[in-house]
């Protein structure tokens, strides 16, 4: 838990971000691979982007890897889905070499299993999709996914306790999951689902999470009124800078929509649709992806 000298500091880094925010920028310029801010487009991928996004794949870090496939996280978690929907998911995951696949904390076992020596990781989700339980249920959640062989977390913040400017709350609630995914070499990654959030909350949340030493922060659950846009995902690599990836997640169905995502600083994406969009970066016939709603 954060001190009272440790708690003003983060006071006073949200503020700094809050006001730097809301700075009139001096050059309103648009960049030409997705018409927002051109400085949304960080220098370090601007140069890949205009050489050919179509081949271009990042690591959780932010580098350079084999692909479109291995930044992505292959998705299923709609309530329904069957065991042979998951098993399809795997192995297209183990086909494609996605970066993992993402199911609900029931498949954890079985997906890992079937995807055991294929280099696919396995992807689970805590506190899915309201975040509305409490820290200490969350660690459970967290303990037993890596229990049952997740190898990334990704965790939804308690939003209410967030809009109540409750910070002590939402510190707690993420460190519950950033702490034993740290004892475990386990990646974390912290959704503040932003299409419920004003800026000034995306800020605070993304500060709150760089705070805990979560390694990603997310943009969305794909359950919520809005998915990944690219300027959440520009305002949240601005504010936790080049040392945590930034996934966006909710909406992105196809080649374009990835490439507009990374030219704004994402370095993962979740997609149900991530059959289609390697398809299309191969300039093959996508076919209809297995796994839908994400």
């Amino acid at each position: 838990m954060l001190n009272p000298q440790d708690l003003q500091r983060l006071i006073d880094m949200i503020t700094e971000e809050v006001i730097a925010a809301q700075a009139p920028r001096a050059v309103p310029a648009q960049c030409g691979c997705h018409s927002v801010l051109a400085e949304c487009c960080p220098d370090r991928l601007r140069g890949v982007i205009d050489a050919g996004a179509t081949r271009l794949g990042l690591h959780a870090s932010g580098g350079a890897t084999g692909g479109v496939a291995s930044m992505i996280d292959h998705t299923l978690l709609k309530p329904d889905a069957s065991r042979a929907e998951i098993e399809k998911l795997c192995r297209e995951a183990a086909e494609f070499h996605f970066a993992t696949v993402c199911v609900n904390p029931a498949w954890v076992a079985f997906a890992a299993g079937r995807l055991r020596g294929s280099g696919v990781g396995v992807c689970s989700v805590v506190g899915f999709p309201l975040g509305a339980t409490t820290a200490d249920v969350k660690n459970y959640e967290t303990r037993r996914a890596i229990f049952d062989g997740a190898t990334e977390i990704d965790m939804v913040i308690n939003i209410g306790a967030l809009k109540s400017a409750d910070l002590r709350t939402v510190e707690r609630d993420i460190e519950a999951v950033v702490e034993p995914c740290h004892q475990a070499g386990v990646i974390s990654k912290v959704i503040i689902e932003a299409a419920l959030l004003t800026d000034e909350e995306k800020i605070t949340a993304c500060t709150l999470s760089k705070a805990a030493g979560a390694d990603f922060v997310k943009t969305s659950t794909g359950f919520a009124s809005g998915g990944a846009t690219a300027a959440d995902v520009a305002l949240m690599r601005r504010v936790v800078g080049a040392d945590m990836g930034v996934k966006a997640a909710g909406g992105v169905r196809d080649l374009e929509g990835l490439k507009a995502m990374v030219a704004a600083g994402a370095t993962r994406v979740g997609a149900s649709a991530g059959v289609k969009i390697v398809q299309e970066s191969k300039g093959q016939k996508a076919a209809s992806p297995a796994a839908a709603g994400y």
